[in-house]
């Protein structure tokens, strides 16, 4: 059961982000004037072949005005998303502080794989401001070599099976920095296992989407060798990049490397961008 004060902290991000969320509104309907005006007069110069001084001083105000309305919204949706932000990480600890009291989250597996692909497709969307860089997790872009991945973040991991090791998608328990080692939980409901594993052995996944609008270079060129979790699994399998994301909606095809098809390839599998990482290096012959 969720504490008095998270209860009430959420509450009152929730009162904040219908006020950002109302305030952008008043500025979106008060941009739309501008816009009418910009549009009215291309439409009028392009009729009449010619843009008159009158004309262009009419176009010049009306475009200052929309950019400063705009810039506006843009401040205003900024503050909302990191409300949106805040309620996340809060129902978060909520959730381990649940589990860590020993309440048992028991979902079937079908809705447990559709709550995977939800929580892959609701990761914010990376919007920088003008000539700002893409930070890391975002898309493609791997965490820095000091990064420590914080409770409640999904990880991939790698793991000793009975015959082999495995890349599995993992949620990061906690971090002991003097041993420099994670506990892990698996995430596959069938499984649940928990295990403590080096730093070298954990890959964060993103947690920012890429667009090829704002930030091309955080996205998997097409070609790429990746990892990436096999459509109703949560285990990573080797594959190629057939093509990227076109729309911020839309998810990577992967073809999987599969011996039981002539070309040694699967068909294109969709997998969402969280699901996609790097080839982890190897070192001195092993991980």
């Amino acid at each position: 059961m969720a504490s008095e004060p998270q209860a009430k902290a959420i509450q009152n991000n929730l009162k904040d982000l219908l006020k950002f969320i109302k305030k952008y509104d008043e500025y979106r309907r008060a941009s739309e004037p501008g816009i009418e005006m910009v549009n009215s007069v291309h439409e009028k110069a392009e009729s009449e072949e010619k843009l008159s001084a009158a004309n262009q001083a009419k176009l010049l105000k009306a475009y200052q005005q929309v950019i400063q309305d705009s810039e506006k919204e843009e401040e205003e949706l900024r503050k909302a998303l990191e409300k949106i932000y805040q309620i996340r990480r809060l129902r978060n600890e909520m959730r381990l502080a649940a589990r860590a009291a020993g309440n048992k989250e028991n979902i079937r597996r079908a809705a447990h794989m559709k709550m995977l692909a939800s929580s892959a497709q609701t990761i914010p969307l990376w919007v920088g401001r003008d000539d700002e860089e893409p930070p890391e997790l975002c898309g493609c872009i791997p965490a820095n070599s000091d990064y420590i991945a914080e409770p409640g973040d999904m990880v991939a991991a790698l793991v000793k099976g009975p015959e082999d090791e495995n890349w599995i998608l993992s949620e990061v328990v906690g971090y002991n920095a003097i041993a420099g080692k994670y506990d892990v939980d698996d995430i596959d409901e069938e499984q649940k296992d928990r295990h403590t594993l080096s730093k070298r052995r954990i890959i964060p996944l993103a947690r920012y989407k890429a667009s090829q609008e704002t930030c091309p270079e955080a996205l998997f060129e097409r070609g790429t060798v990746v990892m990436a979790i096999y459509p109703q699994t949560t285990c990573f399998y080797k594959g190629v990049i057939k093509e990227i994301p076109n729309a911020t909606s839309d998810e990577y095809e992967v073809l999987f490397e599969d011996p039981s098809y002539a070309d040694g390839y699967s068909p294109p599998l969709s997998v969402a961008q969280r699901y996609v990482i790097q080839v982890p290096e190897k070192k001195k012959g092993k991980l």
